[in-house]
């Protein structure tokens, strides 16, 4: 897919504007990089001798050529907005499908599995079909908590929140907080 090796047209305001994102840094790389591969391509250096000099691909150094005919400086110094995937369950539906979770097994088990819990919410209707890794996500949640006494931690077991989002072993008596008292008026002044 190899273009002309014709210097790109820039302005000196153009220039500017990108020998600035280059002189100052930028906090995603891969736009500093986009604005190196613009000035040299500016400049008439080929595909292979940007791909060579700055360490990128070839087809980076097409697309940010491509890019410029299309939109100008603007369309190779932004990043394109990702759309926002679909959630894959609406609030509605994740509070029916915790409250499955809390209620009983059924029958011949123990608990509820992730399989079991997807067959149970397409039975109800509520979703046309789900994936056991969905509801595991779900269920992963810490917001999603609810105040039922089969997923709530007893006093004898809460204890605080590891960094890496397990739970830590309870609070050594001799570590908490000492309990602040009034002291009795007129002790101390």
């Amino acid at each position: 897919m190899p273009t002309s090796t014709s210097p790109l047209p820039l302005s000196e305001d153009e220039r500017a504007q990108v020998q600035l994102v280059v002189s100052r840094g930028h906090p995603a790389a891969r736009i500093q990089t986009r604005a190196r591969v613009l000035l040299k391509l500016a400049d008439g250096w080929s595909a292979t001798e940007i791909h060579q000099a700055l360490d990128v691909s070839l087809p980076t150094v097409w697309r940010v050529r491509k890019h410029f005919a299309a939109g100008g400086v603007q369309a190779v110094l932004t990043d394109k907005r990702q759309q926002r995937r679909r959630a894959a369950l609406s609030g509605e539906q994740q509070a029916h499908l915790i409250a499955i979770a809390c209620s009983d097994a059924p029958d011949g088990h123990d608990h509820w599995t992730l399989r079991l819990l997807a067959g149970k919410a397409v039975e109800l209707g509520f979703v046309a079909s789900i994936s056991p890794e969905t509801i595991r996500a779900l269920l992963k949640k810490p917001a999603q908590a609810v105040a039922a006494q089969r997923v709530v931690h007893s006093d004898r077991e809460r204890g605080l929140c590891g960094g890496h989002g397990g739970r830590a072993r309870p609070v050594c008596p001799g570590l908490r907080r000492p309990v602040r008292t009034r002291a009795p008026a007129g002790l101390f002044g």
